[in-house]
């Protein structure tokens, strides 16, 4: 079982600029496709965006152009830096490694602890 440490979550005015990182154990990091989720108060769980093993992205309509995903397979880390951040944005964020199939990403039941983004004046 992956073990996935979330952080980097703050308060953040509109308009401001996080970036969360996702560190990953194991040996098996460079072998997993990963994603960032979030769940705001009251909704389900909702994919932000994911990275494959080789590097290919994808993102909701939602953040496109503002949250950008990356990873660094030397030290097991995926991130998410976050610009031109919206009051909407606000919710825990978890990564998460899953399984493509088909340009779809269905994620894995490991989870780690999650870090709090709130965007507010």
């Amino acid at each position: 079982q992956v073990q996935l440490v979330e952080s980097g979550g703050g308060l953040v005015q509109p308009g401001g600029s996080l970036r969360l990182s996702c560190a990953s154990s194991g040996s098996i990091f460079r072998f997993s496709n990963m994603a960032w989720y979030r769940q705001a108060p009251g909704k389900q769980r909702e994919l932000v965006a994911f990275i494959t093993t080789d590097g290919s992205t994808n993102y909701a309509d939602s953040v496109k152009g503002r949250l950008t995903i990356s990873r660094d397979n030397a030290k097991n880390t995926v991130y998410l830096q976050m610009n031109n951040l919206r009051p909407e944005d606000t919710a825990v964020y978890y990564c998460n490694a899953g399984t493509m199939s088909s340009g779809r990403y269905y994620p894995d039941d490991d989870w780690g602890q999650g870090t709090q983004v709130t965007v507010s004046s």
